[in-house]
């Protein structure tokens, strides 16, 4: 996905194949929407859409997951070789007020430049009224709470947390199915016809948890990075051969470094793959020492 903050990261640090000339933000890896689908590389199933794969053969690969009209999450590499605008997503109260989709999401930064930040969060307790002003004078980032990031850091970002990430980091994201974002300060940036893009302040102030004063990062507890009702995510060192999750649960894994592989499946950094619920060989070898993954699946309600 083409993006005025993005860059070439994804190229030289993950090995993906970009068009030339342009600035890429965003690869969406494992997607199930109208405009875009992760599509079944080889086996039996060869060619079959995520969304077929979701409304046809839903227990065989899913197992017994919630059922929603779409897989439930996007997972995406984002290139920030400049700032994203700061923004925020709706709560599903707000979202079907305006006719958009919730979105809550986390992040694992993979890498940074040195001096790179998030934008999470306030500084210190606002009204609406002061954002109000500050968005419409263009000083709402005085307010917002800027943290220092290395690899290796998380965070959690429930729907109504305004945010942005910082140039030069590399991160990898998972989030509800949703493309909602409502963007209420873009650095005065203008695009390459002299045009800045659109703000959303209205929108937004109606999603702003405007109690969210200096959240932190996430702080590992074990393997375990965060549990939500959306998502489970754990970060593993692949040291030895270990089963992805017991048969009947699918899992989604993210090689972070090093290789792995599943069901003769090879994965690299950058390089994801949805393991079904129902697939026989579940165990996951590391090709070389110093290999790390994320794993991601949905709680059972």
């Amino acid at each position: 996905m083409e993006r005025i903050w993005g860059g070439r990261r994804l190229e030289s640090v993950f090995g993906k194949k970009l068009p030339a000339q342009k600035a890429i933000g965003e690869s969406w890896e494992i997607v199930d929407r109208s405009e875009a689908q992760s599509i079944v590389r080889n086996g039996p199933m060869r060619g079959k859409t995520l969304h077929e794969l979701w409304t046809q053969n839903r227990h065989e690969i899913f197992g017994d997951v919630a059922d929603t009209p779409r897989f439930p999450l996007l997972l995406k590499l984002l290139d920030a070789h400049q700032k994203l605008s700061l923004q925020v997503h709706p709560p599903r109260e707000v979202a079907s007020r305006f006719g958009g989709e919730p979105k809550t999401e986390f992040w694992y930064i993979a890498a940074t430049d040195p001096g790179a930040d998030l934008y999470l969060g306030f500084r210190e307790s606002i009204t609406r009224d002061q954002l109000e002003k500050a968005l419409r004078h263009g000083t709402a980032a005085d307010y917002v709470q800027k943290i220092r990031v290395q690899p290796g850091d998380a965070a959690f970002l429930p729907a109504g947390r305004l945010h942005a990430v910082g140039a030069g980091t590399l991160l990898i994201e998972v989030q509800q199915n949703s493309d909602t974002t409502y963007r209420v300060f873009d650095w005065n940036r203008v695009d390459d016809k002299g045009k800045p893009r659109e703000l959303h302040i209205d929108q937004a102030l109606e999603c702003v948890d405007f109690d969210d004063v200096r959240p932190r990062l996430l702080h590992p507890e074990g393997e375990l990075l965060l549990r939500d009702d959306l998502f489970e995510i754990q970060k593993w060192n692949l040291d030895s051969p270990r089963e992805i999750a017991v048969r009947g649960r699918f899992a989604i894994v993210c090689c972070l470094t090093g290789s792995l592989c599943c069901a003769d499946v090879e994965l690299a950094p950058g390089e994801f793959f949805l393991v079904p619920a129902q697939l026989e060989d579940r165990q996951l070898h590391p090709r070389t020492k110093g290999t790390t993954l994320l794993r991601i699946t949905i709680p059972k309600l």
